[in-house]
């Protein structure tokens, strides 16, 4: 899946909750009313921003659940992504506050190049009658019409665009003008997330971990603790 938005509102004081690779095994609403979000992304690392946007997601689309999609193959990226142990772990800590999110494995699992018009026909199949909606950022949601089938997703899913600003390190594309925003989705039906930015990137906290740098302030303690425990962006000396 593509990956999710970064720049969102502070996250609320965690829950007793906690994510899993699997369906939550409490909920007792049938498919027919239930809301399932997505938010895929590379998670390299989870940070912050992540947290705020799973939240507000879940506050603002009122989610039943919210399915956190680590990348597999992520034909869009340029970079080798960290090992997919490493990030679905990350992924696990980060959002295990969260009582509606469940950390989905599916895409690490499949073989070859991961898309989310997959991801959300196996979703449709598992459960038949929810109503699923996709959450991506304003960069993602201008670049619509270059993503496999979107007709194909804008039928299965309600698009949610989280726009955010562009940050010092230009990993974040400025997006559409906020006042009148044209994304190429087709039918042109979407949702918008309404946030205050966090200019705050995983590209930004790997330079800085890569120097030697402290990011603790920009993730989860737990998240902090695992990349300190697995050396995970230290530069070989």
């Amino acid at each position: 899946m593509t990956t999710g938005p970064v720049a969102m509102t502070q996250p609320a004081a965690p829950g007793n909750g906690a994510s899993s690779s699997a369906p939550a095994a409490d909920s007792q609403a049938p498919d027919q009313l239930r809301r399932i979000g997505l938010l895929g992304g590379a998670f390299d690392p989870p940070h912050r921003a992540h947290q705020a946007l799973a939240h507000a997601a879940i506050e603002q689309l009122q989610l039943d659940e919210l399915r956190l999609l680590p990348t597999g193959d992520a034909w869009h990226k340029a970079r080798t992504l960290t090992p997919a142990e490493h990030r679905l772990a990350m992924a696990r800590l980060a959002f295990a506050a969260l009582p509606q999110a469940v950390v989905d494995d599916r895409e690490l699992r499949r073989a070859g190049p991961t898309y989310t018009v997959d991801t959300l026909r196996e979703l449709a199949a598992e459960h038949p009658g929810t109503t699923l909606l996709l959450v991506v950022g304003a960069d993602q949601a201008l670049a619509f019409d270059r993503w496999r089938e979107p007709e194909a997703i804008t039928r299965l899913a309600t698009i949610c665009v989280a726009r955010r600003p562009p940050d010092e390190s230009g990993d974040v594309p400025p997006a559409a003008p906020s006042a009148a925003p044209c994304y190429p989705i087709p039918g042109g039906h979407w949702l918008a997330l309404d946030m205050a930015p966090i200019p705050l990137s995983a590209t930004a906290i790997r330079q800085r971990l890569e120097k030697g740098q402290g990011a603790d302030e920009l993730l989860d303690p737990a998240v902090a603790r695992y990349i300190a425990q697995h050396h995970l962006y230290a530069t070989p000396r």
